[in-house]
């Protein structure tokens, strides 16, 4: 078994993110795990992700406060709101922007493939 306590999770920076801080839980430099990494992320009032597209699943899972996901689909913008324990997963290769549009921090779970 891999442990990660919260006390010595790794911080890191998450590009096209402003005002969050993000956690490494698993994967990547923080246990050795192949196929996902999860990370904790807290994003500040204003803050969020630049639209953006990856070739990752990625399912998002709030804990706390409420995060605006904004994705495409057939070229027509759509705007999802998460509150506490509501989730998503956006799919390989899909745009997608994150905002934070409360006075509240939002903390989410983040689970990526690799």
């Amino acid at each position: 078994m891999q442990v990660t306590k919260l006390t010595d999770a790794k911080t890191y920076e998450a590009k096209q993110h402003w005002d969050m801080a993000g956690l490494r839980l698993q994967g990547v430099d923080a246990t050795n795990i192949d196929a996902f990494s999860c990370c904790l992320s807290y994003f500040l009032p204003g803050g969020g992700a630049e639209w953006a597209s990856s070739p990752n699943e990625k399912a998002y899972i709030v804990l706390d406060g409420e995060v605006t996901i904004l994705t495409k689909e057939n070229g027509v913008q759509k705007e999802t709101v998460l509150g506490p324990l509501d989730s998503c997963v956006i799919e390989f290769n899909e745009e997608r922007a994150v905002e934070n549009r409360s006075n509240k921090v939002v903390t989410m779970l983040v689970v990526i493939s690799n």
